[in-house]
């Protein structure tokens, strides 16, 4: 075939990823099969209730920045943190309604510290960049100006404090910077994590050697799970997996795969496996840690 190149010299196909994807695959190999690979997806454990109140609050707050100025006051922030409660996890009605409260407390008292007329560049904004091996994207909280820059807000309801070290080592806001200043052709390099329990913001500025290591440590890691990922679609192929029965979300079970590609996604036991939800697939994760139930992430 006059004129193609040959196999070795065509270009390879990018990866498309998330921070996120990448991060599973840094935490555990056997987790990132099971959520991006095997299908149909192996049935995960019951909901958690610290996810139910993060995920509200975002939402919460997404809904506020895009109501009417006038509207922009701290018992709309309640109004819509009710409005959209997630009762998902919780051990009963009591405690939903307990954490309601707080978490109402917690969107208000916090939007209570903004500017409402400060609009900010995006909410809720999905970016992307590329490079010669990766193809990212992912959705960030909040991006703002400040002056001729560009900052990246992330918000956190977890109840553990934050360092600066979190946001300096975070992947996931690099990259947030780097896509949001490509794609708004403006200086982003700020990053800054809003933990609304104590209603501290941890910042950290990078420089364009740090973005440009975490970039590289993105394409490193990308091209690790995607050398893992053809090898797993070579041997698994395309094949569908056995029928979910109709409402019934025990009954799938991991995918069949040869025991060199089962190697290549080797679990990382540790604390972490009791919050993991692919648990009951994981022999080594139980023996890792003690089972939990789904509220126990609250801080009570």
């Amino acid at each position: 075939m006059q004129g193609q190149l040959p196999l070795d010299g065509m270009p390879r196909r990018l990866y498309s990823c998330t921070p996120s994807r990448l991060n599973t695959w840094l935490d555990c190999r056997r987790r990132y099969r099971f959520t991006y690979l095997d299908r149909p997806q192996p049935s995960k454990g019951p909901a958690w209730a610290h996810n139910s109140v993060g995920a509200s609050v975002h939402n919460a707050l997404a809904g506020w920045w895009r109501e009417p100025y006038e509207r922009r006051t701290p018992l709309t922030a309640a109004i819509l943190l009710t409005n959209g409660w997630i009762t998902e996890g919780f051990r009963d009605a009591e405690q939903s309604a307990r954490w309601l409260g707080r978490a109402r407390d917690l969107v208000s008292g916090y939007v209570a510290t903004l500017d409402p007329s400060d609009d900010p560049v995006g909410v809720e904004r999905t970016v992307a960049t590329r490079t010669r091996v990766i193809a990212l994207s992912g959705r960030i909280d909040r991006l703002d100006r400040r002056g001729d820059e560009l900052v990246v807000v992330d918000y956190k309801t977890g109840r553990r404090p934050l360092t600066q070290d979190d946001a300096r080592s975070s992947l996931a806001l690099a990259v947030y910077a780097v896509a949001a200043s490509a794609m708004m052709r403006t200086p982003c390099r700020t990053v800054e994590l809003h933990h609304l329990p104590t209603g501290e913001v941890v910042e950290w500025r990078h420089t364009e050697e740090s973005l440009a290591r975490h970039l590289a440590r993105a394409e490193e890691v990308a091209m690790e799970a995607s050398e893992a990922d053809d090898r797993y679609r070579a041997a698994v192929g395309e094949r569908p997996g056995p029928r979910r029965p109709a409402g019934d979300r025990q009954a799938i079970g991991p995918a069949e795969v040869p025991a060199d590609v089962d190697k290549l996604f080797a679990p990382s036991p540790g604390p972490i496996c009791s919050w993991c939800d692919f648990r009951r697939h994981c022999p080594e994760g139980q023996a890792a840690g003690p089972d939990r139930q789904p509220w126990d992430g609250l801080a009570e």
